[in-house]
């Protein structure tokens, strides 16, 4: 499957009405080093919000009204590279088309009718790929900051968690594990021996993920940078120079893995470096980041030598918005040759289309406000329409210092996103479960809790977007795609098709908000959990729900485990259906 090679991208829902036996054709012509890219409909198609001829994109302008109705029955996606298309627009007057004007290559396109909106997931699955299905470890909690700079913080860390009965299954390693900021290195004095520190976390149910950047130091004498060197994977100046940039240790240099040999040397070096007991990657600072400039990343006139498959050699402009989903492939491949009975896990901060297929993503350096918690439902529900369903924000925020109510909420909130990690910056207050006050800390730990209990259907989730592309974490919506008031919610969602999550305002619990849910029977559940702090969940009438026992991480849990089932009763006093 090739790369979406484009800088941005709008992903577009529609309702389509179509005559009684829709046809469409697809023609493609090339003019003037221009691509032009028609859908043909039968006369007689109607679309919702437009009347005669509309532009959906110019010129850097894009229209949202493809988002207005949802009445209909028949879905349309759209994909479209906002910085190659010149131009999108409808016209339904004569002709029934719509058109697309681009200087380089074709949109991705999935096009129905569909019967409803988890079916277009299934469809754009097709054309970008699925989420790759992830460790089971990697769907429970996971607890960062910048950083946890020794092993013995490390391990008090963890074992505070464990006393406390508090859930967790991974920690986080940011960038002071390393030796001067180089990237497969070690601190000698505070992380002496990498392999003995994650053999006691595993001793006590707990994996590591750690940080690699795409910045090398350039060093000579680290053999990283020389390895690279002799081996040309630098991207280049516009004079064949390697670029040099600043980020964390100074002075860097970077890999180009928009070429085939740059990603295998990528990969190498990542296979060598699980040797040291190292459990997931965590990639960030891949846009990629640059200090010292006024993008904040390289200059557009920088050169790739990419495959030819992909685009070949071009300047940084063409390939930014792909440049940390291509180092993540990398990444991923090297965690594949150290161990091909292990699925990989990494996280990464810059994405695209079909990044999915070999990372989670997290939604960035989010601040501890009230705004950013509930901008964070909304955020990770985009994405997974975007086809990335393994994603979630800092829980607690990264900027500042949450208070206990803010945290509290945020974890409860948070604790039922597809990912689940708690991190903060360097310089702010402790931002661990325990670290505002008892009643906090017991929001946490019944938050934590829950997410345990849920595991089975979670995990069963994130098998069905495997294989069909189904978000994991979907908008109300879903549930009745006919009731346009559902497209307003933004404070519940769907985990599952039969389970809604409705969350919290500011200042009101869970409890004093009214909630808008789905037609039929959506029955209130909880285990025996109830705090105003907690998201309220409630079962669809027919539904039966697996819930496992309440664990404090992963390993704790056996195939011989009994499993509850919560079912919800329909209006004819049966159930028919598990998820």
């Amino acid at each position: 499957m090739g790369e979406v090679t484009a800088a941005a991208l709008v992903v577009c829902y529609a309702n389509l009405i179509l005559p009684a036996h829709p046809a469409y054709v697809i023609d493609f012509k090339d003019c003037h080093d221009y691509k032009y890219f028609f859908i043909r409909f039968s006369h007689g198609t109607q679309m919702h919000g437009v009347t005669g001829q509309e532009p959906l994109h110019c010129i850097s302008h894009t229209l949202g009204f493809w988002l207005s109705s949802l009445m209909e029955k028949h879905w349309v996606s759209l994909l479209i590279p906002l910085d190659v298309v010149k131009y999108v627009g409808i016209d339904l007057r004569q002709k029934s088309t719509i058109k697309f004007s681009a200087p380089s290559a074709y949109p991705v396109i999935t096009f129905g009718p569909f019967n409803a909106p988890a079916d277009v997931m299934t469809s754009l699955s097709h054309a970008i790929g699925t989420v790759s299905m992830p460790p089971k470890w990697s769907v429970g909690y996971h607890q960062c900051r910048y950083s946890y700079d020794s092993s013995e913080k490390v391990l008090k860390v963890v074992r505070t968690f464990r006393e406390k009965g508090i859930p967790c299954d991974v920690v986080w390693m940011d960038i002071d594990y390393m030796d001067g900021f180089r990237c497969f290195t070690f601190d000698s004095i505070r992380f002496p021996d990498p392999k003995s520190l994650v053999d006691d976390l595993h001793s006590i149910g707990c994996k590591a993920v750690w940080m690699l950047d795409p910045g090398i130091k350039k060093e000579k004498g680290f053999f990283v940078f020389d390895s690279g060197s002799k081996n040309d994977v630098w991207v280049q100046k516009a004079d064949g120079s390697p670029f040099v940039g600043e980020v964390w240790p100074g002075d860097c240099v970077f890999p180009d893995f928009t070429s085939e040999k740059a990603r295998a040397w990528w990969a190498s070096l990542v296979k060598d470096f699980i040797s040291n007991g190292v459990d997931g990657i965590w990639n960030d600072m891949n846009e990629p980041a640059v200090s010292k400039t006024v993008t904040k990343t390289m200059p557009e006139s920088n050169i790739h030598r990419g495959d030819a498959d992909i685009g070949g050699v071009q300047n940084h402009s063409y390939y930014h918005n792909v440049y940390g989903m291509l180092m993540t492939r990398s990444t991923y491949k090297g965690m594949e040759m150290a161990n091909a009975a292990k699925r990989p896990f990494v996280l990464t901060r810059a994405g695209f289309i079909g990044s999915q297929r070999y990372a989670a993503t997290w939604t960035g350096d989010n601040l501890s406000t009230w705004e950013h918690l509930h901008m964070s439902l909304p955020m990770i529900l985009q994405l997974g329409l975007s086809g990335q369903p393994l994603s979630g924000p800092d829980i607690g925020g990264f900027g500042g210092n949450a208070t206990p109510k803010l945290f509290g909420r945020w974890m409860g909130l948070g604790a039922l996103f597809p990912f689940s990690r708690g991190h903060t910056e360097t310089g702010s207050i402790d931002h661990e479960p325990w670290s505002f006050g008892e009643e906090c800390e017991e929001v946490c730990r019944l938050a934590l809790l829950r997410r345990y209990r849920l595991l089975p259907h979670i995990y069963t989730l994130f098998y069905h977007s495997h294989t069909k592309g189904i978000p994991v974490a979907a908008p109300v919506f879903f549930a009745d795609p006919q009731d346009p008031e559902l497209r307003k919610v933004e404070t519940s969602f769907l985990l599952g098709p039969l389970l809604v999550c409705a969350s919290t305002l500011p200042n009101k619990g869970a409890h004093e908000c009214a909630h808008k849910l789905p037609k039929g029977i959506w029955l209130p559940f909880d285990f025996a959990d109830s705090h105003p702090d907690l998201p309220l969940l409630y079962l669809q009438g027919g539904a039966i729900l697996p819930v496992g026992l309440p664990i404090k991480h992963v390993g704790e849990a056996s195939l011989e485990d009994d499993l509850s089932l919560i079912i919800a009763l329909n209006e004819n006093g049966t159930y028919l259906h598990i998820f």
